[in-house]
């Protein structure tokens, strides 16, 4: 489970098909590498995959992870190449801050940017979503876009807009969104529960 807080924006440096529908993924980041376990869960702009190797190389620490045909074809992961900039976010530990809300690292889709404000040392971004998913999308519930906790500001039929504060676009690639671009989209787990035990009554 994660909080949707990142702790670090890593860059892809290498794509591996080692298979049909698996790409293994090779990404630098500032975490120690003595602190990534084999088999740990870190979430790559919104979603979770398990670190499978570990190194160091030219000063810098660097770890795999593979990304199976699903994860490739539900995500942006599927377009994820040499320089792709990552949000990155460890998996919590009991007696961690949850800074944000409950995240599990497992996309529910796509939303695609279509216009993005810059106001004072803000930005307001609106995105469109699949139909389906907009059903779980309510002004301020919480959403995770490409792995960072939000709180959505406005709603429509298959829009919503969210405010970025300045620390967020500093120390995230939402700073550099841009319209057009795919984005990781979470849905509240708190949604989809309540919107399941709607549909059970």
């Amino acid at each position: 489970m994660f909080t949707g807080i990142t702790t670090d924006v890593g860059e892809v440096t290498a794509v591996q098909v080692r298979a049909e529908g698996l790409h293994r993924l090779k990404i630098v980041c500032a975490y120690a590498r003595a602190s990534i376990a084999l088999g740990a869960s870190i979430a790559h702009s919104g979603v979770c995959l398990t670190v499978v190797e570990t190194g160091e190389e030219g000063g810098r620490t660097w770890f795999a992870v593979d990304a199976a045909a699903e994860t490739l074809r539900m995500t942006t992961a599927g377009n994820w190449r040499q320089g792709t900039r990552l949000n990155l976010e460890r998996a919590l530990k009991v007696g961690d801050e949850l800074g944000g809300h409950i995240v599990a690292g497992h996309a529910d889709g796509m939303a695609e940017l279509i216009a993005r404000e810059d106001l004072t040392d803000m930005a307001r971004l609106m995105l469109r979503a699949p139909r389906p998913l907009m059903r779980f999308v309510a002004t301020k519930g919480s959403v995770a876009l490409d792995g960072v906790s939000l709180t959505v500001n406005e709603v429509a039929a298959d829009t919503f807009s969210v405010l970025i504060i300045p620390h967020t676009l500093a120390v995230t690639t939402l700073g550099d969104a841009k319209p057009g671009a795919a984005m990781n989209l979470e849905i509240d787990l708190m949604a989809r529960y309540a919107a399941r035990l709607m549909e059970t009554r």
